[in-house]
């Protein structure tokens, strides 16, 4: 089949959202189907058998957009929607496929030359201005909710990375189907063994120097003011770890840095910046315990799913938005304080044998449910609900 699909993120970037479309026009080239793209006027130019991308308009002085609601957004969604109307008006199209406010646009195009429309789910809209600290206004609130249910009610399937936005789906309307695919293909590559070598001669960290991992955006839900709060009471107990961070922009670093220092912990600190998506799996393999302290939201931090496939023990904060992927089987899952999680960082450093037994399960999880195969399977099925076949009996993910 041709898909439309239109994707309000700046594609190729390495970051959440734009993996995931990535790894989502991926799997549909894979199954057959042909995608064309209409994205923002940024991002890294990707070539895929199958796919084509039309890059919107850039609106005047605007060069970038970061994560998140942003005004920026307004003008960019406007002339995307104009590109995509352009391309409905000159192709023939079996189905539209929109991510986030993208859905949208693409309900009305999809009504607009009689075909269905599939939601591809990555997060509550309203939940976002919480998220990002964007804005605590009731009628924005109440109109990004408002679009959300639009969007859900009139789509003919719709795609959700995580168990709590099934929950959103069905709140809204029971009777779409709803079919889970997480993430796990976006997050990234499994480590090399030994590879983590060369990152720990860059950063000048010693072979036998245990290493607590961060890897991802610096944006506040991520909870790096708790992770640096713990890492103080971490440096009493094991003055000899490092804490390593991969990620952030240049101005979120200088912040950071500034916060580290209250904390008294910049000299155990490293700041490796932004680095691309290929050299994540190597300070996988150089650390010894990965840590997530997410303290909003509910998505599942993409991160969790490379996370799993390293066998590194992972340190979470037992919130709604790790426990839909982790148990305490498989990581160590502590209290959103300082000080809880700060004990399940030693606790990972000082139990070797139970951290590698941790380990081991994790990757076995990554390796079972979410393994590629699982992934593909789930977008058949997404597939089936769209152009409107029997859909294959599976056990969860659908309601």
């Amino acid at each position: 089949m041709r898909i439309l699909m239109i994707a309000p993120e700046p594609f190729f970037e390495p970051r959440g959202t734009p993996f995931s479309e990535y790894h989502r026009i991926r799997a549909l080239l894979e199954l057959g189907h042909t995608v064309d793209l209409v994205t923002y006027p940024f991002g890294r130019d990707v070539a895929l058998p199958g796919l084509r991308v039309f890059r919107c308009i850039r609106p005047p002085f605007i060069r970038h957009v970061g994560i998140g609601p942003s005004w920026k957004k307004v003008p960019l969604d406007l002339s995307l929607f104009a590109t995509a109307c352009r391309r409905v008006l000159t192709e023939k199209y079996d189905a539209v496929h929109s991510h986030e406010e993208g859905g949208g646009f693409g309900v009305v195009l999809g009504w607009m030359i009689g075909v269905p429309h599939l939601y591809d789910m990555h997060s509550s809209l309203p939940q976002q201005l919480t998220n990002f600290a964007y804005s605590r206004s009731r009628a924005l609130k109440a109109v990004f909710a408002w679009l959300e249910r639009f969007v859900i009610r009139r789509s003919r399937v719709v795609i959700v990375i995580c168990p709590q936005l099934e929950d959103v789906v069905r709140g809204i309307d029971a009777a779409v189907p709803t079919v889970l695919i997480e993430n796990a293909p976006g997050s990234g590559d499994a480590p090399v063994e030994g590879s983590g070598s060369v990152v720990r001669r860059e950063l000048q960290i010693g072979a036998g120097t245990p290493v607590i991992l961060y890897t991802g955006t610096f944006e506040a839900y991520q909870g790096l003011d708790l992770l640096f709060a713990a890492m103080r009471r971490v440096q009493a107990a094991r003055p000899d770890a490092r804490l390593v961070l991969a990620g952030g922009r240049d101005d979120q670093i200088a912040a950071a840095r500034q916060q580290a220092e209250r904390e008294g912990i910049a000299s155990a600190t490293i700041f490796a910046g932004q680095r691309p998506a290929e050299e994540i799996p190597a300070f996988l393999d150089a650390a010894d315990v990965l840590v997530s302290p997410r303290s909003l939201g509910t998505n599942t931090p993409l991160k969790i799913y490379q996370y799993l496939r390293a066998g590194r023990p992972i340190v979470a904060t037992r919130l709604l938005t790790h426990t839909q992927v982790l148990d305490d089987d498989v990581a160590f899952l502590t209290d959103a304080t300082p000080d809880g999680f700060a004990a399940g960082i030693v606790a990972a450093l000082d139990e070797p044998e139970r951290a590698h037994a941790i380990g081991a399960r994790a990757r076995q999880l990554a390796e079972t449910k979410y393994s590629y195969e699982a992934y593909l399977s789930r977008t058949r099925l997404a597939c089936a609900y769209l152009f409107g076949d029997r859909a294959p009996q599976m056990a969860g993910g659908v309601a």
